[in-house]
């Protein structure tokens, strides 16, 4: 049974988990950065950077006072080498390799899509390869065949926006505050998700792909043309959101019929509605469904540990040598979407 350290810094959030093969999570420390940011409506690069450089060091620390081990009890340290916010990675990545080398602990760069895509295992272990899995973030959403520890095939990502992104840009325009994916959801409890008509973009197209860029537009001129209360508004986004990524997924589903289940993760997987509609299409498909617990789906060491006790497993170990890096696909093998940015 191996211990493993585990260091999130890709973004806001600074984490530091210590998690066991077993499953066992010994320790779960995060410090949010929603304070800085609040002002401006947004993660600001340099601000986050430095923010993790305040706190990194004693939220390893307290993880492993909390877990009541040391550093010499660890089998090895996973951290996040990408993809997300360069200033924010190198200063997960600097830490652990310092730590792995002053130790003499294995070091596991874990890719952070891998982390989303694993942690529902974490959570659960009857969820077996191969899966069918919609990783929807704030920079991330695709859909994507999970056929084994680092074997990803993708079969859609965006050719625009991500979802996350459109719900936190969509609450910086409806001014409800940061982060914005929660936002939108406490205003669409009391909006009417059929007051404002939304496009449902990519709806019905042959591939699975996604674009959210013309949805965000369209809360732009919803907002402008002032008929709508910004919770009408934001219901009726959120409902066209659920929509799309029900159909694209509904879409995926018929390309992989060899799924052992529908799987969500990553932060948007924390929204209510988008794991409701999901539950209830992996119903009509005939597919189990697996959500990780909410506190799992939004950035978090937890998952980092987990996807690197799942490599340490397989013998996936990095040299010292391994670099940051603001951009990594799952799958560097698939064919570049027309219209998708660097992100897809």
């Amino acid at each position: 049974m191996s211990l493993i350290l585990g260091i999130e810094s890709s973004c806001d959030e600074t984490g530091a988990a210590l998690v066991r093969s077993d499953r066992t999570i010994l320790a779960h420390r995060l410090a949010t950065q929603e304070k800085h940011h609040a002002p401006f409506g947004g993660v600001v690069p340099e601000i986050a950077a430095r923010a993790h450089v305040e706190v990194i060091s004693p939220l390893v620390e307290n993880a492993l006072k909390d877990a009541g081990v040391t550093l010499a009890d660890v089998d090895a340290i996973a951290v996040t080498a990408g993809p997300g916010l360069i200033g924010g990675v190198m200063v997960g990545l600097v830490t652990a390799k310092a730590l792995a080398h002053a130790a003499g602990k294995p070091l596991i760069a874990v890719n952070h899509l891998e982390g989303h895509a694993l942690s529902p295992r974490l959570a659960d272990p009857a969820l077996a390869f191969p899966y069918l899995l919609l990783l929807v973030s704030g920079g991330h959403c695709q859909l994507l065949l999970v056929e084994g520890v680092g074997r990803y095939k993708r079969l859609a990502t965006t050719i625009d926006d991500a979802a996350g992104e459109a719900f936190d840009k969509s609450a910086k325009l409806l001014g409800l505050g940061f982060p914005g994916g929660p936002a939108v959801e406490r205003a669409a409890l009391a909006g009417n998700p059929k007051a404002v008509p939304l496009p449902r973009p990519m709806k019905g197209h042959a591939e699975p792909h996604f674009s959210f860029a013309g949805l965000k537009s369209a809360v732009l001129r919803a907002r402008d043309a002032g008929l709508y209360s910004a919770e009408d508004i934001a219901a009726s986004f959120q409902q066209a959101v659920v929509d799309c990524l029900l159909d694209r997924t509904k879409r995926a589903i018929l390309k992989a019929p060899h799924a052992t289940a529908l799987v969500v993760a990553g932060g948007v997987a924390a929204n209510g509605a988008v794991r409701a509609g999901l539950e209830g299409l992996a119903a009509k498909h005939g597919l189990p469904f697996f959500a990780p617990p909410l506190w799992l789906c939004t950035d978090n060491a937890a998952m980092i540990a987990w996807a690197g006790a799942e490599r340490f497993a397989e013998g996936l170990v990095d040299g010292m040598d391994v670099q940051a890096r603001a951009r990594w696909p799952l799958d560097p093998s698939a064919e570049a979407v027309r219209g998708a940015g660097v992100k897809a």
